[in-house]
């Protein structure tokens, strides 16, 4: 069983089980939390119980799964001795049970899951500056690009097309940078490099149709339970751009989609955001101003976002801040920089009388951690010191064979494995491209060409001969003579 309350996911039982058992409750579920941890403290165990908890309350999970251990969610646990041990440590045993959870799994490249599409002109030109890697002057260009495409009416779903509007932008700069701002061939030339490099690390699958449908995150199966949706990311840390720029993604079109939800008893959906330091290094100001207003409303619309990493100063401050649910395993201090963080993380805590934070940070076992949550009105509760539970589910990676089989009887499978490409900027403007050289190739057959021979009048060849003399000073001079004595016969007679 993984709710041992109807309001509450058991998450563990504090002291080493001489203390009171330990719930997060589901109400500050969308008040957002962090689970922070040295490798190999169990921070993975942690994000898999929460998920199994909110799974069997109704609620729908998301979780980028970096080393492909998650995926173990879909099928029972095996029950290894030590979990059976420390089920029994903490006075779980009889409660104790293997059961799997309903499990859909997600790939932007298509790989390892059913593929996640968005168009280029969701993600837009700030998402996407930052996943090519652009400067201000170059976002500048994509901005105006963007903005042309939209008053010309051409639908940007896939690279192709974000190619082909900037082959016309480039064409057109001139009349484009006196209505827009100066457009420049080299700004043009680093954007199209980057969508090389970009489609080089295989993310031109991650643009296109069918488009992701985030409703179809917020699903539950046949028994009510919530579906936990398990991206594989293992490939997509290789480009830490883009998975940190497909995170935000996700949360700004949900908060944009998603009607307000007020203060429920469970929130909607929630995510757990792994390597979340990912979402936050190198970003420009404008952006983590965004991912602080996102973070900040999204709970409104009563989604619960984790963010998972080795240390809370991982995250800034603006966003640290809202992250009113801790679960904090052990940190290790070998340097002064490590030491300031942890003295920097105890303080964020209401005090415990009965340890000193600080020394319990660094002195944690492997499964321990110290958890606060909100209750009451809102407010942190005093951090204890916890034993978390073992899983219901597998721990460790499926099989391939398995992870298949799941795919092949999931619902989504029908609805966004082939890829379809309909008409839009590429097809639009190559069709425009056609009808002028059709057009100028008409042009060029009805005008009529002009007569040309090789033979020659006598007048003609003495008009030519003058020119030819004319040319120089000396036959000017003799051309004069020649004119004076035509005319002086001509009175003669």
């Amino acid at each position: 069983m993984t709710c041992l309350q109807d309001d509450a996911i058991f998450l563990g039982k504090s002291d080493n089980g001489e203390g009171e058992n330990q719930y997060f409750p589901l109400k500050w579920g969308n008040r957002h939390g962090l689970i922070a941890g040295a490798t190999g403290t169990g921070k993975t165990v942690t994000l898999q119980v929460l998920a199994e908890g909110f799974s069997s309350a109704g609620v729908p999970v998301f979780m980028a799964d970096v080393k492909g251990d998650l995926s173990g969610l879909s099928r029972d646990s095996e029950m290894e001795d030590f979990l059976v041990k420390r089920s029994q440590l903490i006075g779980f045993l009889d409660e104790y049970d293997a059961a799997p959870f309903p499990t859909v799994f997600w790939d932007l490249f298509g790989e390892q899951g059913h593929p996640v599409r968005t168009t280029v002109s969701e993600i837009g030109p700030l998402l996407l500056s930052r996943m090519l890697e652009l400067n201000d002057t170059q976002e500048g260009v994509l901005n105006i690009a963007f903005r042309v495409a939209d008053g010309q009416g051409l639908l940007l779903l896939d690279l192709k097309d974000l190619r082909a509007l900037l082959n016309v932008v480039n064409e057109q700069r001139a009349e484009i940078s006196s209505a827009y701002g100066n457009v420049s061939p080299q700004s043009i030339g680093a954007i199209q490099r980057s969508l090389l490099r970009l489609e080089d690390q295989g993310a031109g699958k991650f643009f296109g149709e069918p488009a992701l449908d985030l409703r179809d995150f917020m699903r539950t199966d046949k028994d009510g339970r919530g579906m936990v949706n398990i991206l594989a990311a293992d490939k997509l840390m290789n480009s830490p751009r883009l998975y940190g720029t497909f995170l935000l993604w996700m949360l700004s079109e949900l908060f944009e989609e998603l009607p307000e939800a007020g203060d429920a008893d469970r929130p909607k959906l929630v995510f757990f955001f792994d390597e979340a330091h990912l979402l936050f290094n190198d970003a420009p100001k404008a952006l983590l101003e965004k991912v602080e207003q996102v973070v900040r409303l999204i709970r409104s619309k009563g989604v619960g976002v984790f963010f998972v990493t080795q240390s809370p100063d991982d995250i800034p401050d603006t966003v640290l801040g809202q992250l009113g649910n801790r679960v904090q395993h052990a940190l290790r201090a070998f340097t002064p920089k490590q030491q300031k963080a942890i003295r920097m993380a105890s303080q964020t805590y209401r005090a415990n009388p009965a340890f000193n934070v600080e020394e319990v940070i660094t002195a944690m076992g492997v499964g321990e951690a110290l958890v606060s949550t909100l209750e009451g009105k809102g407010q942190p509760s005093i951090v204890q010191r916890t034993m978390i539970r073992p899983p219901s589910s597998k721990l460790g990676p499926v099989t391939k064979a398995v992870r298949k089989s799941i795919m092949m009887e999931s619902l989504m499978s029908d609805k966004y494995d082939t890829a379809v490409d309909n008409e839009s900027a590429y097809e639009v403007l190559q069709e425009r491209a056609a009808k002028a050289a059709k057009h100028a190739e008409k042009e060029k057959v009805s005008k009529p060409k002009k007569r040309s021979s090789s033979r020659q009048s006598v007048g003609e060849a003495a008009v030519k001969s003058l020119v030819r003399s004319l040319s120089s000073s000396v036959g000017r001079t003799i051309a004069r003579e020649i004119v004076r004595g035509f005319m002086g016969a001509l009175k003669k007679r």
